[in-house]
């Protein structure tokens, strides 16, 4: 059973004090219900979870791919890192929208 899971929204951008940056792409609506389900199926399957609730994936946005993780956040959905190799690679920058899709692993 194919479990990818597409979806378009825009990069953003999370500033911790003192300590850096990092960029994210929230997973919500429909797709991110589908990662609900399906981190739900992994965890009724294998009898735990990630941690932080996290959930492995391939991760494609373009022509790029990788392997990360997704994160649950109740106020958003699910969040995807996005790592400067990729923003470079794919041209992104925050504010952009693009469209991505992640396989779970």
């Amino acid at each position: 059973m194919d479990e990818t899971v597409h979806h378009t929204g825009p990069i953003w951008v999370w500033r911790a004090q003192e300590k850096g940056s990092w960029h994210f792409i929230t997973i919500d609506g429909e797709a991110g219900e589908a990662l609900t389900g399906i981190a739900l199926m992994r965890k009724l399957e294998f009898g735990r979870r990630a941690g932080f609730g996290s959930l492995k994936v391939l991760a494609r946005i373009g022509e790029s791919e990788w392997n990360t993780s997704v994160f649950p956040d109740k106020k958003r959905g699910w969040l995807l890192p996005v790592k400067a190799a990729i923003r470079r690679a794919e041209n992104l920058v925050p504010g952009d929208e693009f469209a991505l899709s992640v396989t779970p692993l």
